[in-house]
């Protein structure tokens, strides 16, 4: 698979506005039913994917949504060997310094009690905060996986926008914040995501290849990244690498219908 890196950081359309799904998008993302009742018919099938060490991964949710939406997520997670935890701060109303104190502390607190570094999967604005407490904390954190997350472009790559900025005004335009969230991390980073997402632009959930960080894109909608069993899979295969040893993930064989080649450059 071609891992090609497209222009960085995000710049929105040609023109260089930000740019967000078409309304076609949106309306689509009702299909997300139909992906985790795949994920959950193919739930046996996906209990082949790689075994996990246990050691422990924290789950952030998207803005507007808590721990029941991942539910499904983590609990993949366990059936195939990790500690998943969901996160203990409610429905995520968008970028607070509160949460991010509570999310800090959470993953102290597993560090600890396991002895072992922690894997962050964060969905949507979840894994804007996943990037940032790595950045901010490499010494706890293990792997970074994001599902459709706007890595760069901020609210304005999104069809959230709108209902953000009401609730936040402008709290994640500062500079320092987005510059830590996009910049490249010193831990392995996946970045899963679909060109038909209908709420975050997709281009602004590519991050460059490096060492250690790669794109895996999926067939999908952005609310059924949590159950579409294509993720899942990527998830569990990514997380099981051993700590200290990465390789780029590979869809090969069958597999391969489900992780088209990620995008070119435009």
């Amino acid at each position: 698979m071609n891992y090609a890196v497209l222009p960085y950081p995000y710049e929105g359309s040609s023109t260089g506005r930000s740019a967000s799904p078409s309304a076609a998008m949106l309306l689509a993302e009702g299909r997300a039913v139909f992906e985790f009742g795949a994920g959950l018919a193919l739930w046996p099938l996906l209990q082949l994917a790689p075994q996990g060490d246990g050691h422990p991964v924290l789950v952030l949710p998207g803005f507007l949504a808590g721990n029941a939406s991942t539910l499904v997520l983590r609990r993949y997670l366990r059936s195939v060997g990790y500690d998943a935890q969901g996160w203990r701060l409610g429905v995520n109303l968008g970028y607070r310094q509160k949460l991010i104190s509570g999310m800090l502390a959470q993953l102290e607190e597993l560090s600890r009690d396991s002895q072992r570094k922690v894997s962050i999967v964060g969905w949507s604005l979840g894994g804007v905060y996943a990037r940032l407490l790595a950045a901010r904390h490499p010494e706890l954190v293990r792997s970074v996986i994001t599902l459709g997350s706007p890595i760069s472009g901020g609210p304005d790559a999104s069809n959230a926008k709108g209902i953000y900025q009401t609730l936040n005004g402008r709290r994640m335009a500062d500079s320092s914040v987005k510059k830590l969230v996009a910049q490249s991390l010193e831990m392995p980073a996946t970045s899963i995501y679909s060109r038909s997402d209908g709420v975050v632009f997709w281009r602004a959930s590519v991050i460059p290849v490096r060492s250690k960080s790669e794109n895996i894109e999926v067939h999908g909608t952005h609310i059924g990244l949590g159950g579409n069993p294509a993720v899942l899979y990527a998830a569990a295969d990514r997380l099981s690498q051993p700590e200290g040893a990465w390789a780029p993930f590979r869809g090969s064989g069958l597999a391969a219908i489900a992780f088209p080649d990620p995008a070119r450059p435009a």
